[in-house]
């Protein structure tokens, strides 16, 4: 008798399944490091790259997320936890629990903030505050309390930078570069440009602010005034008037030359505003008119705040 050869009248057996692909790994990467040395700006750039980000996590509350973050924060590929000496336990208990992580569900990454002493000094006493470890004492004897607790973190870091000579802006683009990866390229940088009326006011947040209001008014032309720079009238008209190609032209190359030089910078976005008299017809063309010419190198939003006043 063959040796597959199956029992009379038992269940023919079912074809092997293969087994579900194992979920990726979360990226997460821990900041932590001196108090005054930049963890919050680090975050803020860790934020921008699209990170999950937690600041000062309990370490009762740290132990389940760096054991399972993809259960404590679902949908999140990458988590940024911020924590430092004000988390009771950390100093103790930190190092034994990533020495403990699975490496199949979590890529963590330490990432250790410090700068000297004498920089310290002069932050805590710009901004007047105290020190964690300090509250009742003189502030170089938190640092060195600090120092001493945080020494075998330091030594267990991934990356440690020393932010001494550091401005928020150069924290932000060591980090982007550290952990940026293909968020650096010009697909990075969202660009929103934004029709608006002066006569209701300027748009809060505006990095760049142009003003279209020389250009022929469809306002005052018969059939348009109703329509907006969305309609294809309004947007025929001012087709026809030599100052809107040329205006379009020239803002389209300035922004061409701006935004690389916005990129090298690390923005992560940029807000362009054009206005007109009442935000209806010319910025609103211009602002169409701007997003088809760059959608094709950056990622582009445009709105229009007033037309439908």
């Amino acid at each position: 008798m063959a040796s597959d050869r199956r029992l009379e009248g038992s269940a023919p057996s079912l074809p092997s399944l293969p087994s579900p692909p194992s979920a990726a790994r979360v990226q997460l990467v821990l900041i932590t490091g001196v108090s005054g040395a930049g963890k919050s700006s680090a975050m803020k750039a860790l934020e921008d790259l699209g990170f999950y980000c937690i600041d000062n996590l309990p370490l009762s509350l740290l132990r389940p997320l760096l054991t399972a973050p993809a259960d404590h924060v679902p949908g999140a590929d990458r988590v940024a936890v911020v924590t430092d000496v004000r988390a009771p336990g950390l100093v103790v208990d930190l190092p034994d629990l990533l020495e403990s992580l699975d490496r199949t569900k979590v890529d963590p990454f330490l990432l250790f903030l410090d700068t000297s002493d004498e920089v310290l000094l002069r932050r805590y006493t710009e901004t007047r505050r105290k020190h964690p470890l300090a509250s009742d004492g003189p502030v170089i004897d938190g640092i060195a309390a600090e120092r001493e607790l945080l020494t075998e973190l330091r030594g267990q870091a991934d990356r440690i930078m020393v932010t001494s000579d550091w401005t928020v802006h150069e924290i932000r683009a060591e980090v982007i570069n550290e952990f940026g990866g293909e968020a650096l390229d010009r697909d990075g940088v969202v660009v929103s440009l934004v029709s608006f009326g002066f006569k209701r006011g300027i748009p809060y947040g505006s990095d760049l602010l142009f003003d279209v209001r020389y250009l022929p008014n469809p306002h005052f032309v018969e059939g348009l005034r109703e329509q907006t720079g969305l309609d294809g009238p309004v947007r025929e008209f001012l087709d026809n008037q030599p100052e809107f190609g040329e205006l379009e032209a020239r803002l389209g190359e300035l922004l061409e030359f701006l935004l690389p030089k916005f990129q090298e910078e690390n923005r992560s976005y940029l807000t362009v505003s054009v206005g007109c008299t009442g935000g209806r017809h010319r910025s609103v063309a211009m602002v169409e008119a701007l997003a088809t010419r760059l959608q094709g190198d950056w990622r582009v939003r445009a709105s229009h705040r007033d037309t439908h006043l």
